[in-house]
């Protein structure tokens, strides 16, 4: 999915992990920073499954299947311990779709040959598993190095505020294909008769049903990077709630300690602080991994 800092905004600003911006007033700017009442009050709605009620959480079981889309190689430390952090959130049958390294047991798995583009292979991923006959019909999406770092009763639906903001974002950055792929996927929303969406293209799992996937990925097969949980969020109406992306870009020490959920690269996680932050967490083997480790 798509990429970014958690620890700014559009504008550089600092900004609370969990704030809240509430749908009927989107056009509001960030709100600053570090308060610590305003963040313990965010992260207290998200532990307990508050925010705003919408249909994805409505119709999702209380211990949904979990569907990760899973590069290929063997060597993946981040999901082992994603793995281990799903102690952490109720859920039914784990499913692997794409590569599923031969050290993961206890999962479904849905083997899916690589295509060109890393873009191109999580669409095919989620694909094969939205059209699998098995995987519960709601089911929360994963990306490997996604960790649920708090117990939480169920996953909430949240997304990263608007999507003229984030885009504003990538465009000082020059992100090349992932920045077409945002726009094009902003035109076609509008085509759709969403002027003003939500980007939910966040680092964090996502309430799916396998019927609503499908007609996403229709509707935006043509587009070469996709961004289709937006896609998928705006044309369900998710609605939400607004966070920052937890995707920790860094080896140093300035990350959140206390949130639900963090993110990490494959070099923060190996070399970086927040990576032997999130080891330390869990740091016994869990049901879904062979041998010690």
């Amino acid at each position: 999915m798509g990429h970014g800092a958690v620890r700014r905004d559009g504008a550089g600003r600092s900004r609370n992990p969990w704030a809240d911006a509430r749908a009927a007033r989107l056009d509001l700017p960030p709100p600053d920073l570090h308060h610590n009442r305003r963040a313990a009050r965010d992260e207290h709605h998200v532990r307990a499954g508050r925010g705003r009620t919408v249909r994805g959480v409505l119709t999702m079981p209380a211990a949904p299947d979990i569907v990760y889309v899973v590069k290929p190689g063997d060597r993946n430390e981040e999901l082992r311990y994603s793995l281990r952090s799903l102690a952490h959130l109720p859920h039914a049958r784990v499913w692997i779709a794409g590569h599923c390294p031969s050290w993961v047991r206890g999962v479904g798995r849905i083997p899916v040959p690589p295509r060109a583009t890393k873009y191109q292979s999580s669409t095919a991923n989620l694909r094969a598993a939205a059209e699998h006959p098995e995987v519960a019909e709601g089911f929360l999406y994963f990306n490997d190095d996604f960790f649920i770092m708090r117990p939480l009763d169920r996953m909430p639906v949240l997304h990263r505020g608007p999507l003229a903001r984030v885009e504003a974002y990538y465009a000082t950055r020059g992100r090349g294909r992932y920045l077409r792929g945002l726009r094009e996927t902003r035109v076609l929303l509008a085509q759709l008769g969403h002027h003003r969406p939500l980007s939910y293209e966040l680092h964090v799992p996502m309430p799916m049903r396998k019927a609503q996937v499908l007609e996403t990925l229709d509707t935006g097969a043509h587009l070469e990077v996709l961004h289709k949980r937006t896609l998928y969020g705006m044309m369900h109406q998710l609605g939400g709630r607004e966070i920052s992306d937890p995707k920790i870009l860094t080896r140093g020490p300035a990350f959140p300690r206390s949130v639900p959920f963090l993110s990490t690269l494959p070099d923060s996680f190996a070399h970086g602080q927040v990576g032997a932050h999130i080891r330390a967490r869990f740091p016994e083997p869990g049901p879904y991994e062979t041998g010690p480790r």
